[in-house]
């Protein structure tokens, strides 16, 4: 794990989050947006969700949280740069429109083929396979000699994987876990996988025909989740080709190419939401909205100047919609609640000009990151809406704490959604966040600060245990779970915080043990459900391959 974060991460200023603190203008749901170019529908009943998702959502069967890096980074707003690079290598070489679908003319893969114009991957589809090891190649690691050495009151590691897959000289994004029944599934490179939760049991394997690029955060209630694959085979390809698939069997279902066309659009990251039976494509220039069900459009772009770019998966879609023309010299953004079955707003909420939105923290109640600059001399600010959209609180920061919530983009995940962030939880009153750690003799801690959603001012400050970090993932009832991040030294551990705050209270603790396998994991996602605590890579790259096929990307401790 390193610290400081990464370039995407603006870092707020001393004492507040704001550099200098500018309230953000709030406009209500029913007022318009004057010169954007559309009018907000009026306000809806809020739809609350039990308690929050680990990415700051309402919760799903199965709550969900990244667990490293630092605070948010944008989300589906800028082409990243390794996109950049290559797409504008292909731009340059030469774009070719064949029949409403892109060819590029490349030089050649990470596979060291020989050039070739590369077209829709439609022709290709996806293959099962049985869940023979010797079909796969990711592979059961050892777990009993770890469990042998454990002491009274630690948990058991009840399963590991190892990678074994071959990927790209730069290393591979990891998509999930989805959490369906009993099946935890996971998608990387080319494969998407299906293992049973309680012993890591592989259930199934679908084989696909081109690099994963996007997928949403959290599956259909009924355990179906839509990815983005690249176009072709080809590592300048882009992500446009959407595949519907059963979590449950591992069954491919619909298959469909989004349209993607102009510069704007081929650089810009993608970002992926699933909500209720929508599924939806998002990216810079324009959205695209499908039934998970049966792929049907259920929305294209919109008229007028403003389009939403991306959103949050869950029972609650937040979208976040750019309104900037090319006349304009600073972001015009606001933030909309979205009726998933038809795709346009309940309510609107204008963000000041120059400001944009970064992620979203939490979606019942919203709580929005937004950000104004770029690098780390922009400002951040943190901004809670009510249920009808309007403005509630702005938070306000302690005097020299800066704060670091763990989002996608800090992760080096190419598809940066909307809600792909931990560090952060929130029920109808307070908002917790995770500060930055800081070295405290020879190790780095933290704590977390639990923040009026009524003021926005700080109500209490948890301090993690010694010589390690603590982040929210998600609520549960009125207590908050957190995890305890695992050093070379320490083992993790699952928490939970009372309302009050105090010393956080150990659910599951991490056998020590197995402190090595499990602080290997420098980039990865965590999952608490069922009382078992689910570690999951966010990214695999080695310094070789041999190296690369002993990467863990999935670590389960149970009781």
């Amino acid at each position: 794990m390193t610290w400081p974060p990464g370039p995407h991460q603006p870092q707020p200023p001393q004492g507040e989050f704001g550099a200098p603190f500018e309230p953000v203008e709030p406009i209500g749901p029913t007022q318009p947006v004057q010169g954007y170019g559309q009018q907000p529908s009026p306000p809806s009943q809020p739809q609350p969700g039990p308690y929050g998702y680990g990415y700051g959502q309402p919760q799903q069967p199965y709550p969900v949280g990244p667990a490293t890096g630092g605070p948010g980074g944008p989300a589906g707003r800028h082409p990243s740069g390794r996109r950049r690079t290559a797409l504008v290598a292909a731009v340059v070489a030469g774009v070719l429109v064949v029949g409403g679908g892109v060819w590029f003319a490349v030089s050649g893969g990470d596979d060291g083929r020989k050039p070739v114009a590369h077209g829709s991957a439609d022709a290709e589809q996806p293959t099962a396979s049985p869940p023979a090891e010797a079909e796969v190649v990711d592979t059961a690691a050892p777990v009993d000699g770890l469990n042998a050495a454990r002491k009274p009151g630690e948990a058991k590691v009840l399963w590991m994987r190892d990678n074994g897959i071959d990927v790209p000289r730069n290393g591979a994004d990891a998509y999930g876990p989805w959490l369906t029944g009993d099946i935890v599934a996971k998608g990387m490179y080319r494969t998407v996988s299906g293992y049973s939760v309680a012993d890591g049991t592989r259930k199934w394997t679908l084989k696909l025909p081109a690099d994963l690029c996007a997928a949403p955060t959290l599956p259909t209630t009924d355990g179906k989740i839509v990815v983005g694959l690249k176009e072709s085979a080809s590592s300048d390809s882009v992500c446009s080709v959407l595949q519907m698939i059963d979590l449950r069997t591992g069954t491919a279902g619909w298959k469909k190419t989004v349209e993607r066309k102009g510069v704007q659009d081929l650089l810009s990251d993608v970002a992926m939401s699933i909500g209720g039976d929508l599924v939806t494509f998002g990216r810079a220039s324009a959205s695209v909205g499908y039934r998970v069900s049966d792929g049907k459009e259920v929305f294209g772009k919109r008229q007028g100047v403003c389009q939403p770019f991306a959103f949050t998966s869950g029972p609650r879609l937040i979208a976040a919609t750019s309104c900037r023309t090319d006349a304009d010299e600073q972001d015009k953004q606001q933030v909309e609640e979205i009726d998933p079955a038809t795709g346009t707003p309940k309510w609107t909420y204008r963000v000041k000009t120059g400001w944009r939105v970064q992620q979203v923290y939490s979606t019942s109640p919203p709580v929005i990151s937004l950000k104004k600059g770029d690098g780390e001399g922009g400002a951040w600010a943190i901004v809670t809406l009510r249920d009808n959209g309007t403005y509630r609180s702005q938070m306000i920061g302690g005097k020299n704490e800066n704060y670091a919530a763990t989002c996608d983009a800090d992760l080096v995940v190419s598809g940066r959604n909307l809600d792909g962030c931990a560090g952060v939880a929130a029920d109808d009153g307070t908002f917790y966040l995770a500060t930055k750690p800081v070295t405290v003799g020879s190790a780095l801690t933290n704590k977390v600060v639990a923040f009026d959603l009524n003021t926005g001012k700080a109500k209490w400050r948890a301090a993690a245990p010694a010589g390690q970090i603590m982040q929210p993932l998600r609520m549960n009832g009125r207590n908050v779970i957190v995890r305890v991040e695992g050093t070379y030294r320490k083992s993790g551990a699952v928490a939970s915080l009372a309302p009050t705050g105090g010393a956080p209270t150990v659910l599951l603790r991490h056998p020590a043990s197995a402190t090595k396998a499990e602080s290997s994991f420098d980039m990865a996602r965590l999952v608490y459900a069922g009382g078992r605590s689910i570690l999951v890579s966010a990214r695999v790259s080695a310094i070789d391959d041999k190296e690369e096929k002993k990467v863990k990307t999935v670590m389960v401790f149970g009781p």
